[in-house]
């Protein structure tokens, strides 16, 4: 049985594409941002609340629920 292959590769456009839009999907569905000091600190400091500007700053953050399987 072939070990799992576990890399730590950069998104493509398309990929974080698709995760932003799932992730502002869900945050402007109603779901809660992710709780870390730098999301707290934007969203007492903007105007905007904008859920793609949430979902990036979660993805920056390397705390986004979600993950990218890649085909085999």
């Amino acid at each position: 049985m072939a070990a799992k292959k576990s890399t730590a590769k950069k998104l493509t456009r398309f990929e974080k594409a698709r995760v932003l839009g799932a992730r502002a999907i869900q945050l402007s569905m109603g779901a809660k941002p992710m709780e870390h000091k730098e999301i707290e600190k934007f969203i007492k400091n903007s105007k905007s609340l904008d859920p793609i500007d949430i979902a990036t700053l979660e993805l920056e953050l390397g705390i986004l629920p979600l993950d990218v399987r890649p085909k085999e």
